[in-house]
């Protein structure tokens, strides 16, 4: 049921998103698909950390810009700020959700809010309508396909089973392997509150660094890109983003390839709503049965949907654009974006591993 769940979600989304004809409309199908991977029964606390996260990030990013971007200097301090407080806010599970969704909608909207061809109170309001939507998208799925077993909250994503993982068979190996192994396994996987203030410092370093390229290179077409940097940055850890760059790069191939699919099949028939969600559908069954597992195939299965969804919603327009080119230049530059970020985030974990020393446990 939980297949149906968050198939329903995102096809609910989109077809909200026809209907009003919502410029910015990948959010309200990206948004009940994130919160229904999450959850089996209803939760209004991960659906208030939602809302609350887009809206007060918005508002944050729209007055530094709106006060800040005549000045590069204020504006850069005041950005560290923010992002530095999202980082802080990620490396607790009470507010990871809130601290995630402001690093990465606020680093979106701090990207393109800065060009001047960029409506950003047009992005910001069809944002909260996505946000807002979710809610009762949510409900209604759950209320649809309810669970028949008493399930409780799915509080672990994909890229934290990796960690999870690896954390715990980093714990097995700890008192067994020699001393220099041991130093390094823990050095990679701490938990305590050095390895927060890491986990804190490595993401601002790779959000700071995101956001001084994309101004400098004036990168004003490269929204997946970007995205992609926070989605391969979520870990917060060397082992744990390695892991989600590669599941990001297989996940958006095969979300391009069913994308230039759903626009070959449709060909002149692509103007009719009903037909392109329909193929939309039956596009998204087989990922998000991926998303239903709870496996390394529901990361896959994520990227695979935000890479289906997000050209077909925003560069595809029937009889006078067709989304082939966008989704080649997406999937391109989301590879080197996520090579760059892998490549960032290990030169950052061995700076920081090595500036922020610790003591060495004692075995008995």
């Amino acid at each position: 049921m939980k297949t149906m769940r968050i198939w329903f979600g995102c096809v609910a989304g989109l077809a909200v998103t026809l209907l009003f004809g919502w410029s910015y409309g990948l959010f309200a199908a990206l948004l009940p698909l994130f919160v229904l991977t999450q959850i089996d029964q209803w939760n209004s606390g991960i659906l208030i950390q939602l809302v609350l996260g887009i809206v007060w990030v918005s508002i944050q990013v729209t007055f530094i810009v709106g006060f800040f971007q005549p000045y590069p200097v204020l504006m850069t301090l005041a950005v560290g700020i923010l992002l530095m407080a999202k980082c802080i806010a990620m490396t607790h599970k009470s507010s990871y959700l809130f601290g995630y969704t402001g690093l990465l909608i606020g680093s979106i909207l701090l990207n393109f809010g800065s060009f001047n061809s960029f409506d950003i109170e047009e992005f910001v309001m069809g944002l909260w309508a996505s946000a807002l939507v979710t809610a009762p998208i949510v409900a209604m799925a759950l209320y649809l396909f309810p669970e028949k077993s008493s399930s409780t909250l799915v509080g672990i994503s994909p890229s934290d089973s990796i960690e999870k993982e690896n954390a715990n068979t980093s714990n097995k190996e700890a008192c067994t392997s020699t001393a220099s192994e041991r130093k390094i396994h823990i050095s990679n996987q701490r938990k305590d509150d050095i390895g927060r203030v890491r986990q804190a410092a490595l993401g601002w370093i790779v959000a700071m660094a995101a956001f001084i390229l994309f101004q400098v290179a004036d990168l004003s077409d490269s929204l997946s890109a970007q995205a992609s940097i926070f989605i391969v940055l979520t870990p917060m850890t060397l082992i744990g983003s390695l892991g989600a760059a590669k599941i990001r790069i297989i996940g958006t191939f095969l979300g391009c390839l069913a994308g230039m699919m759903v626009q070959l099949s449709l060909y002149t028939l692509s103007n009719n709503g009903v037909l392109f969600l329909m193929a939309y559908a039956i596009a998204a069954g087989i990922f998000c049965k991926w998303l239903a597992s709870g496996t390394i195939k529901a990361s896959i299965g994520f990227s695979a949907m935000s890479a289906l969804t997000v050209p077909l919603t925003t560069s595809f327009v029937p009889e006078q654009q067709d989304a082939f080119f966008s989704i080649c230049y997406r999937f391109s530059s989301i590879f080197v974006a996520v090579i760059g970020t892998s490549l960032a985030i290990w030169i950052g974990h061995h700076l920081l591993v090595r500036l922020i020393q610790f003591k060495e446990p004692q075995c008995n």
